[in-house]
């Protein structure tokens, strides 16, 4: 009995001496909201959509240490629509991201389905609404190949003194024509005390590889605490007769509880048309725990010249040039 007990002992050791060398974690994320859209051709909207603030998830995280500073790491997330119980991503089973990796000193190395580098310029340091809300700036400035690409290879190097960089390679898959539908991005970045600044870039070809669409992005925020402002500049040019120019201005304002977001976008088309367009933005989020928020928020886009820009969230892209949305949303 002893030696059995000995020996329950031993290996119980050894399994929390692995266990500590790996893990994998359970995550997820709520948002259900109610949302009324206007301006739109078929006229005004109410409804229940999830994924307002931010798309609703599952996702699975793991990683594995290696020894020697080296560790492999994988993420699979998937989006859920939890007004219907459907799948988000067209149905996808791990639409939102679908990678793993391997990560150490110098950098990690990642392969998968993932955001684009320029994605991650303008929701994590661009817009205060972090590319959710009605006010998404997502409405008005590009979000190339829907913020995410396939059979990307993605490249992060370590934080050195506040600079970072990166850079993706998402490969077409065409037979016979390796251009066709293939993707280059990257970024690079300070981030040092209050001031965060980052320069992103996307091109991606056509079926053909006969143009591309091109993006920059250049935004910074600077916390004067308690106010944070948010700075952005983008051109968008190829992909046929698209030349235009975003310009962003924001705040996000904490206290308490609370928090107020807030932002302008004005976008200047270059193209013969001058269909321009303007989004104004306000929203309110007040925390109930760390985990519980409740939401509200309103975005207003004015059309020139035909352009036809909606106000949508963060799943949705929307039906008119006006909607507000009210919800809750919880994450575990």
């Amino acid at each position: 009995m002893k030696k059995s007990f000995l020996a329950l002992a031993v290996l119980g050791a050894f399994a929390g001496a692995a266990s500590a060398q790996s893990s994998v974690n359970i995550y997820g994320l709520i948002d259900t909201g109610i949302v009324g859209e206007s301006g739109g051709a078929a006229g005004s909207v109410t409804k229940m959509t999830s994924g307002v603030t931010a798309g609703s998830r599952l996702g699975f995280r793991g990683k594995e240490d290696l020894g020697g500073g080296l560790s492999a790491q994988f993420v699979l997330e998937a989006g859920l629509l939890t007004d219907t119980g459907a799948s988000a991503q067209g149905g996808l089973l791990f639409g939102r991201q679908a990678f793993m990796g391997l990560g150490g000193g110098y950098g990690t190395v990642l392969l998968g389905r993932q955001y684009t580098p320029i994605h991650l310029v303008l929701s994590g340091v661009a817009d205060p609404f972090q590319a959710g809300w009605a006010g998404n700036a997502g409405n008005l400035i590009p979000r190339p190949q829907g913020s995410r690409t396939n059979n990307m290879v993605r490249y992060a190097t370590p934080n050195v003194n506040g600079f970072s960089a990166e850079v993706a390679y998402g490969l077409g898959e065409t037979a016979g024509n390796n251009s066709a539908n293939r993707a280059l991005g990257g970024a690079v970045g300070y981030a040092s005390g209050p001031l965060t600044v980052r320069l992103g870039y996307h091109n991606v070809n056509n079926a053909a590889a006969t143009d591309s669409a091109k993006n920059t992005l250049l935004a910074g925020t600077y916390d004067f605490k308690p106010v944070k402002m948010h700075l952005a500049y983008g051109i968008n040019k190829g992909a046929g007769v698209v030349d235009n120019r975003d310009m962003l201005i924001g705040a996000t304002i904490p206290f308490g509880a609370s928090k107020v977001l807030a932002s302008y976008i004005r976008k200047d088309d270059k193209s013969g048309a001058n269909a321009d367009a303007n989004q104004f933005a306000l929203g309110y989020m007040y925390s109930l725990s760390k985990r519980t928020d409740l939401y509200l928020a309103y975005a207003r886009i004015s059309n020139k010249n035909g352009a036809a820009y909606t106000v949508g969230n963060a799943t949705e892209s929307g039906t008119g040039n006006k909607a507000y949305n009210v919800g809750v949303r919880h994450s575990f």
